[in-house]
This record gives C-alpha cells, sequence and structure tokens, in this order.
C-alpha cells in the first residue's frame, strides 16, 4: 500500500492509473477504524480497480465543545487493518496539506437544504465542514466513485446533494449499516462508552424497530411515534437528542402519502453521543 501526505504526490501517483483506464474508488475516513470502515473499503474494491482511503480527522466539522482534540488517532493501526484489506493507497494529509492558507479564509461548501435539521441543528456549521472536506478530497482523489456508510444518512444525503449540485462526476455509493452482534451499529464513538453502557446502547436500535414496526403494521401517526420512542429512550437512560420520521430522499418531514421512509435517532448515553437509523417502504 502506498503512503501519501501531499496532493501533488497523490496526483503523480494517481494520473498514469486513471490513464490506463483503471477505475479509482475512494473511501474517506477520519481514522480510528472499525469492521464498518473495512465493509466500505470491500464495497470500493468490488466497485473498482484501486481503492484509495483517506484518514483526516477534519477540524472544520468538529463545532466547540466537541472531540477534535481527543478523537482518537490510530495512524499505525488502520495502516495495518487496510494493507490487510488490499487497499492501494492511504492518503493522510496534514492539516496545512488540507487546508494551506487556514481554517478562518478557506473557501467552503455549503449545501442550504438537509444540513440545519437533526445532526445539522444539534451540532451547527457540522455539515459545512463535512461538504468542504468531502469536496477538496473528490478533488484531490478525482476517484470515479466513492463509498458512505449509510449510518451517517444525513451525510450521505447531503453529499449526494452536493455532487448533484457542484456537476461533481463522482458516482456516490451507500454501503449497509455494519452492526454488532446485538444490533449496535459500529461507529468510532462507541469506543467512548464505559463497560456498563455498552450494553444499554442498543436501546436507540431497539427503539427504531419498534417504530419501524409500527410504521409497517400501519400507524401514519408520526408525531406520536416520535414521542413515544424519545420517552422509552429517556426511561431506559439517554437522553434523546432527536427520534423523528422523515422522507427517505428530502429528510422532510413525513406525510402521510409519503411511500419511502428513514427514521433517525440521535442520543447521549453518558458522554457518548450515538446516532442510528432504519429504512421503510410502505
Amino acid at each position: 500500500m502506498q503512503v501519501i501526505q501531499r496532493v501533488v504526490e497523490l496526483r503523480q501517483h494517481l494520473e498514469p492509473l486513471r490513464q490506463a483506464g483503471k477505475r479509482i474508488g475512494f473511501v474517506p475516513t477520519m481514522g480510528n477504524l472499525h469492521e464498518g470502515h473495512l465493509q466500505l473499503i470491500r464495497l470500493a474494491r468490488q466497485q473498482a480497480d484501486i481503492v484509495v482511503a483517506s484518514i483526516f480527522v477534519n477540524p472544520l466539522q468538529f463545532g466547540l465543545n466537541e472531540d477534535w482534540e481527543q478523537y482518537p488517532r490510530t495512524l499505525e493501526r488502520d495502516s495495518a487493518m487496510l494493507v490487510a484489506e488490499g487497499c492501494d493507497v492511504l492518503f493522510c494529509p496534514t492539516d496545512r496539506e488540507m487546508y494551506p492558507n487556514g481554517m478562518e479564509t478557506q473557501t467552503k461548501v455549503e449545501v442550504p437544504t438537509m444540513t440545519n435539521i437533526l445532526c445539522g441543528a444539534s451540532r451547527p456549521g457540522h455539515f459545512l465542514g463535512v461538504t468542504t472536506v468531502v469536496a477538496k478530497l473528490f478533488n484531490m482523489v478525482q476517484p470515479h466513485v466513492a463509498v458512505f456508510g449509510i449510518k451517517d444518512y444525513q451525510q450521505l444525503a447531503v453529499i449526494r446533494r452536493m455532487t448533484e449540485d457542484l456537476c461533481i462526476p463522482v458516482g456516490i455509493i451507500a454501503a449497509p449499516i455494519a452492526r454488532a452482534d446485538d444490533g449496535l451499529a459500529l461507529s468510532s464513538r462507541n469506543g467512548y462508552l464505559t463497560a456498563e453502557e455498552r450494553p444499554r446502547a442498543v436501546a436507540l436500535y431497539q427503539a427504531l424497530c419498534r417504530a419501524r414496526e409500527a410504521i409497517a403494521g400501519g400507524r401514519r401517526d408520526y408525531a406520536t411515534i416520535e414521542k413515544e420512542a424519545r420517552e422509552t429512550l429517556a426511561e431506559s437512560g439517554m437522553r434523546p437528542d432527536y427520534f423523528s420520521v422523515r422522507h427517505a430522499r428530502t429528510l422532510e418531514a413525513a406525510s402521510p402519502d409519503d411511500r419511502d421512509l428513514v427514521l433517525l435517532g440521535a442520543v447521549y448515553l453518558g458522554k457518548t453521543r450515538l446516532i442510528d437509523n432504519v429504512s421503510v417502504s410502505i
């Protein structure tokens, strides 16, 4: 696996492969890899000849009082995991390489829809940082396809909209949520859970599944379903951030006539913020 830190070297390495007709797949990450990330790499391998992964803990998408400084940096371990999965290139730029003129004056890419609701309401500016860094990475790597996990459903929807609006020639591939045996969605932040909190963390997924079953069974009183779920989560010792039934593509509040829905939830368990989602078609 080729490990590259500078954009100029990345382009020099990839351009001959592109000219030779190789299809390039890209998996952007913030490192601290787990099985969910590795599933993205495997899906990229199925879709492309050359797999590029990036590791960059993007300060632009962390808000005040968030965990950018504490976010685990495990580059050596991550590199070994990528080598084992047959990743071809690891791009791990420095902050200066990614933002050569500093973050204060960095040109930013903003998606005006879907970014001030749900996680965007709780984390102001988060998606501005996500879309800016992903747009830059797309320009740096110039992949044919890029793989993102469905676990970050709102992020996936926002990136799809950005790619469409800016006519970026990158196919966006959605990867299913990787889950632990008890159903907890795999996440780097699961490592923040204490031994006592970890078994309780599955309550979010269970609440989402119950709500999905209620809707599949014919209920359309979405506001009541949301309220019931929040109450159940609070009773289980979690602090609900949101629990919402939304239109699967636009993320607007679901109406009784909508057929493709996504149920999204975010909670705090101790100091850890967990997110998850499930989909249902009526």
